[in-house]
């Protein structure tokens, strides 16, 4: 045991934005706020309408709407599908209001022609998984309620409406990895949270993990993302004293649940060709793929890396990926 006047040390630090302390108190920095202000804002003001709303009181969680300013070129009548996006931020970092995410979610509103909804959830490590799982499920749970109950958010109703049966789950990066808890949660036409059905879920550089290394994690650094950043990312924000095979990080670890028998919708894994992620995700997917009654499509952007959707926006494979997303949701409506 130290002296009463001993400092605590450092026992973790990503970036100098974030320090875990050796008598357990966690350190963020003001500057990660001033280095996402500098992202501009994509010019959708004129068609998109957003707005802040809570959705855990409890623990003061609030979730972005975004919504189509007009019926645009289809019918004013026509209901608008539900797109609930999870952000990224490896379980540790990330919020709806960050410019990358917020003009992401834009972008999916005014392309899919869709009710965007984009929760925050409380982080690691002040709180460690399944932390961002029990927000997750209170996202779509506020959702249902919003379909129940005659008091619900204004922006559901009036003109054009929205569609509770026709809801689709995308995630970003660890939102990914949160994607895959949920469509292996609520299974099969999530009856557990009607009158809202999930069709589908998007899984984007899903942020999964396990002690023997991959391929591609062996392979060069990212430029914004490192294997040394990721490792941390995870002892940050897995239970105290777990590894990187534990099944909130390896889907098929030694002690994870079967999957086998999960009946679960059908799901899009997307990757970019040069992420550290990569061979996670495709195995994730083809594993998934192979399995009985299961309908799991993988699709690899060549030379992107880690959300490249969100580093350059107006790139014409962002512009790709738009489309992809919006086929692949076009096609689960029947």
């Amino acid at each position: 045991m130290g002296s009463l006047g001993e400092q605590p040390q450092v026992a973790e630090d990503c970036m100098g934005l974030l320090q875990l302390l050796s008598d357990g108190t966690v350190v963020r920095s003001k500057s990660i706020d001033l280095i996402t202000q500098q992202i501009p804002l994509a010019n959708h003001k004129s068609n998109v309408l957003f707005k802040d709303s809570i959705y855990h009181k409890q623990n003061n969680l609030h979730l972005r709407l975004y919504k189509p300013a007009s019926a645009s070129n289809r019918s004013a009548t026509a209901l608008l599908p539900v797109v609930v996006f999870f952000h990224g931020g490896g379980f540790c970092f990330g919020s709806r209001t960050w410019p990358h995410f917020h003009n992401f979610c834009l972008t999916l509103a005014s392309s899919l022609h869709a009710l965007v909804v984009s929760p925050d959830y409380r982080l690691a490590p002040e709180h460690r998984l399944p932390a961002a799982f029990e927000d997750a499920e209170a996202a779509l749970t506020w959702l249902r309620d919003q379909a129940v109950s005659g008091e619900g958010d204004h922006w559901f109703e009036g003109g054009p409406g929205v569609d509770f049966d026709r809801v689709y789950v995308l995630g970003d990066s660890s939102g990914g990895n949160i994607a895959h808890h949920l469509a292996f949660r609520f299974g099969s036409g999530s009856t557990e949270l009607s009158p809202v059905r999930v069709r589908g879920y998007v899984l984007l550089g899903p942020f999964f993990g396990g002690v023997e290394r991959t391929k591609s994690e062996d392979g060069p650094s990212e430029a914004l993302l490192s294997l040394d950043l990721l490792d941390k990312f995870w002892r940050l924000s897995l239970p105290e004293g777990a590894t990187r095979d534990h099944p909130m990080a390896n889907p098929f670890g030694p002690t994870s649940p079967a999957l086998e028998s999960a009946s679960i919708q059908p799901m899009l894994v997307i990757a970019g060709g040069s992420e550290l992620l990569r061979d996670r995700a495709k195995e994730y997917a083809y594993k998934l793929k192979k399995m009985e009654g299961k309908k799991v499509d993988y699709i690899e952007f060549e030379n992107e890396e880690h959300g490249f959707f969100s580093s350059n926006p107006s790139s014409d494979a962002t512009k790709q990926l738009f489309r992809i997303i919006g086929n692949f949701t076009d096609n689960l409506n029947f």
